[in-house]
């Protein structure tokens, strides 16, 4: 053992599996010692950074035994930036290690001692896949420089390319840099509360329709500039959208979005449905592997033209009106407004009229629905990464569904809710099925199939 420049201890390891977030661990002594960019199977030399009671964190400083599955990630950024985690595993190793982060979550969170987890569904791209990218600006040396966030900071990484995002949104991207340099438009400081431009939205549907979204902290001067220099340099823009939002601390979109140019929505193919979509819409960013989890999850609901059926945090009514085309009817229930209107509209628009929406926290619609003595027969949850409260899960064990298909985009908040509804609700877990949403990151996306015992 030696130590580092900084008087940190540097230490050889064999690493022996992964952590949720992807790191390397191995174990000095009693102690878990966890190693981002290590591979199972290699032994590297590494620094302590952090030391706990019951782990350490270690810089990778050299890798001894390489890894089979080792490769030299794509990107000059990926090192600092934040958005990929996994670009220096190969493809077979991604889909292992998510299929083994889901099932270590259901193992170790819900105590299911002998799950199975299916092998992961891989995603038809694994680069230049995401229908939606967020940039940030920032300024440097007396000039807007745009890019990535930098992990676990708010920290801009200056990057002219994103290997996920398509080259629509990098076109997009470095016209509106190139605007705010050219006419002195000041990029946003969080520390001081000073400059107009904070982010860039773009989202891109299958259709080939796009929408641009400024985040800024005020109305920028030259707005007709920026919007005549869009549509010249992207011409399938169909919706150019301001969000004002000056918090220092909130960098997301403002409460008001103003629609500068052309529609406030664009319009999304799913499955053969249309679906309109706003700038605050959810969707999911990988849309051939949506279609594919979308249809996994609603052939394992089995619907009939006997069964009613609620789709619990519908969003705009994505996977709703799909259940809707199987069902006799369908009740989705959403907290956010917007998304509820989006999701009658989008009824309207496909001709569906045995779905219904409800407008409210699910914890709160789902149990007056079922003391009113509503009864269903079949279920799809696809709450945030927070999970299923408990008065809706003890709702939904309440009113008792026969099938139940739970769409999750964290692992551990999925196995605690599964837990409980096998626990107190008498529900059998049929099958685990992970996608792989997310390429070159931790995330994963699952699917979970109940069945009342």
């Amino acid at each position: 053992m030696t130590e580092s420049k900084t008087g940190n201890q540097i230490i050889e390891l064999e690493i022996t599996s992964y952590g949720s977030e992807g790191q390397g661990v191995g174990r000095k002594d009693a102690l878990a010692v966890f190693v981002k960019g290590a591979l199972v199977g290699e032994r590297v030399r590494a620094e302590i950074v952090k030391n706990a009671p019951r782990f350490a964190e270690a810089r990778l400083v050299e890798v001894l035994e390489v890894s089979q599955h080792r490769l030299e990630p794509a990107c000059p950024n990926y090192s600092r930036c934040g958005g990929c985690d996994l670009m220096h595993m190969d493809r077979a190793h991604q889909l292992e290690f998510k299929r083994m982060k889901v099932e270590n979550a259901f193992r170790r969170i819900g105590g299911f001692d002998a799950v199975q987890v299916q092998p992961c569904v891989p995603s038809p791209s694994t680069l230049r896949y995401r229908n939606k990218a967020v940039f940030s600006f920032r300024q440097s040396g007396g000039r807007v420089v745009s890019g990535t966030i930098e992990e676990h900071s708010h920290r801009v990484v200056a990057a002219s390319d994103c290997l996920l995002q398509t080259e629509t949104a990098l076109k997009a991207l470095q016209t509106v840099t190139k605007w705010a340099n050219d006419l002195r438009i000041p990029a946003f400081d969080e520390a001081s509360g000073k400059g107009i431009l904070r982010r860039l939205m773009v989202r891109e549907a299958s259709t080939g329709e796009v929408m641009a979204v400024i985040i800024a902290a005020k109305r920028p001067p030259e707005e007709k500039e920026l919007v005549s220099r869009l549509l010249s340099a992207v011409p399938s823009l169909k919706s150019i959208v301001l969000s004002l939002n000056s918090d220092r601390k909130n960098t997301g979109l403002g409460r008001a979005c103003t629609t500068v140019f052309g529609s406030q929505r664009i319009r999304e193919r799913i499955l053969g449905l249309d679906y309109s979509a706003n700038a605050q819409s959810f969707l999911q960013i990988n849309h051939a592997q949506t279609e594919a989890l979308y249809s996994f999850a609603v052939d394992s609901l089995m619907l009939t033209e006997r069964d009613s059926a609620v789709d619990l945090y519908c969003g705009i009514g994505s996977i709703s009106l799909l259940m809707a085309q199987r069902a006799r009817s369908v009740i989705g229930i959403e907290y956010v407004s917007k998304a509820i209107e989006d999701a009658n509209e989008n009824a309207k628009r496909n001709g569906i009229q045995n779905a219904s929406f409800i407008c409210g926290a699910a914890e709160t619609v789902l149990p007056r629905l079922v003391q009113g003595g509503m009864r269903i027969s079949r279920l799809l949850l696809d709450p945030p990464r927070a999970g299923a409260m408990r008065p809706a899960l003890d709702a939904i064990s309440a009113c008792a569904p026969n099938r139940i298909t739970y769409v999750s985009c964290d692992p551990a908040t999925l196995a605690r809710d599964c837990r409980i509804l096998v626990n107190e609700g008498g529900y059998a877990i049929e099958c685990i099925q992970p996608f792989d949403m997310f390429p070159q990151t931790r995330h994963v996306e699952c699917v979970v199939l109940m069945t009342k015992k």
